[in-house]
């Protein structure tokens, strides 16, 4: 299985930009779909972002359609989550996660393989 560790997050102002990254060990972001999820205080994981296997499909949660955009670098095995136009409701934990197979539904569901251990991001107002 994949090893992810997030970094990136911290504390911004509403409007401002952050940029996560998620390094990935034990496999390649060539072979592997990839994921962004947030957890906020007292809420449920939520599904942020997908971006498939062959980098071909990207489909994002509708909350941050316009705002946020994921991207990997096969390269330097990493994936992305730029994130602008930030609001306080986007606060949370973030995680990236990977699965050799993982389909848009099944990413959306959350049935991935391999979880990192989360970055904090907050959003003042």
């Amino acid at each position: 299985q994949a090893r992810l560790a997030e970094s990136g997050g911290g504390l911004v102002q509403t409007g401002g930009s952050l940029r996560l990254a998620c390094a990935v060990s034990g496999g390649t972001t060539g072979d592997l779909s990839l994921g962004w999820y947030r957890q906020a205080p007292g809420k449920e994981r939520e599904y942020v972002a997908f971006v498939s296997r062959s980098g071909l499909y990207i489909d994002y949660t509708e909350s941050v359609k316009g705002r946020f955009t994921i991207s990997k670098d096969n390269f330097r095995n990493m994936v992305y989550l730029q994130m602008d136009s930030l609001k306080p409701e986007d606060t949370a934990v973030y995680y990236c996660a990977s699965s050799p197979y993982a389909t848009t539904a099944e990413a959306i569901t959350g049935h991935m393989e391999s979880w990192g251990t989360g970055t904090l991001v907050t959003v003042s107002s």
